[in-house]
């Protein structure tokens, strides 16, 4: 019988810091930023309260190199990973573990720049995702009924 498990995590926060990049020896970009992730209730004297939970994030390779490149304090962002622990040993020589969460994918949540010209979501000019080329418009031909679709608009359906 196989055994399958699972270890993924779906955060969506804010940045409680500026991304850190920092190189491994081997020269791998590495960025640890934490993120809080907040949730509301009500106590139980009937009052709203938040309860903010804060998530120590590493991303590696690329992701860190554009991590620490378009995340900034206060950055609304969805990451998606895997939890990992790791011992250490503090200053007082007590063994501690630690949680952090290992991004495999990053996406900025943030609005549009109003103010900017041509901004786009990343606030710099440049697109997170490709320009699809424009689709030039098929003219419609004359049927002589009011047939409204021709066979020949679809010529280029993939299914």
């Amino acid at each position: 019988m196989a055994r399958y498990s699972v270890n993924k995590v779906i955060l969506v926060g804010n940045l409680g810091r500026e991304p850190e990049l920092r190189y491994t020896p081997s020269g791998q970009p590495v960025a640890n930023f934490s993120l809080a992730t907040s949730r509301g209730r009500t106590d139980p004297n009937g009052n709203w309260t938040d309860e903010t939970e804060w998530h120590r994030i590493v991303a590696w390779e690329r992701l860190a190199e554009t991590a620490s490149q378009y995340l900034h304090k206060g950055s609304k962002v969805y990451v998606e990973g895997r939890i990992q622990s790791r011992k250490y040993t503090d200053n007082q020589g007590v063994e501690r573990t630690s949680f952090d969460i290992v991004a495999n994918d990053l996406t900025l949540l943030d609005r549009r720049q109003e103010s900017g010209e041509g901004m786009d979501d990343w606030g710099d000019g440049t697109s997170a995702q490709p320009q699809r080329p424009q689709r030039p418009q098929q003219q419609k031909k004359p049927t002589g009924d009011d047939e409204t679709f021709a066979s020949e608009e679809f010529d280029d359906v993939p299914f």
